[in-house]
């Protein structure tokens, strides 16, 4: 389907341009947004007369899209989320959630301004662009953690998931010397009682000496 469209849209055109684009594309998003009109001889003859209410409205906008830039650029907001050893999200982070969270921070989004290829899934720091206009867009940082204490320390830099492995794996080894400790202790107490037993088995020495044949006559006589 051709269509002229009435706004800049990243990697189709400029305002006024008419482009060729898929038949579903068109009547899911350009035309129903308000974005774009069918490029037949009335509606080019309506942008042509509308071109200049069209740029001034457009310009308005982009003008409150960089009022807003200014305040989100480097704007963080922290998502929490459980996860495996490794850091691997049990779920993940959409554009929903992170739309969600950055208008509870008093930012006006949806979720289609969020840009992301493909939700989060792991842990940590991700850059995330948010547009919010055809030619303004900011930057945030998306900060994926599992409580909010492990979000500030990663906010400083630090890798918690390598330091909850690291935790996991003290906490075993101390459980191993643990039940090392145990286990020697049981056989200590096993070598002591077959030593006990085998003292107790052994006949106790007469404290009489039996006597000769030779000295039992002596002392006859």
């Amino acid at each position: 389907m051709q269509v002229v469209l009435l706004e800049r849209i990243t990697k189709l055109g400029q305002m006024g341009d008419v482009v060729t684009v898929k038949d579903g594309y068109a009547r899911n998003f350009l035309l129903p947004q308000g974005k774009a009109l069918r490029a037949n001889k009335s509606n080019l003859e309506r942008f042509e007369s509308e071109r200049a209410q069209l740029e001034a409205r457009n310009l308005e906008q982009k003008s409150e899209a960089e009022s807003v830039k200014a305040k989100l650029d480097g704007e963080t907001v922290i998502i929490i989320r459980q996860s495996g050893e490794t850091g691997q999200l049990y779920g993940s982070v959409s554009p929903r959630d992170i739309a969600e969270a950055l208008t509870d921070k008093g930012f006006n989004l949806e979720r289609g301004q969020i840009g992301l290829d493909a939700p989060i899934k792991i842990l940590g720091l991700h850059e995330t662009n948010v547009t919010l206009h055809p030619e303004v867009s900011s930057t945030v940082v998306v900060n994926v953690a599992r409580t909010e204490e492990e979000a500030e320390r990663q906010s400083k830099g630090e890798d918690v998931t390598i330091e909850k492995i690291e935790e996991e794996e003290e906490i075993m080894l101390q459980a191993e010397e643990v039940f090392e400790e145990g286990a020697e202790a049981d056989l200590t107490e096993e070598a002591e009682g077959e030593e006990t037993q085998e003292a107790e088995d052994v006949p106790e020495a007469s404290s009489d000496e039996e006597e000769t044949p030779e000295e039992a006559k002596d002392s006859t006589e």
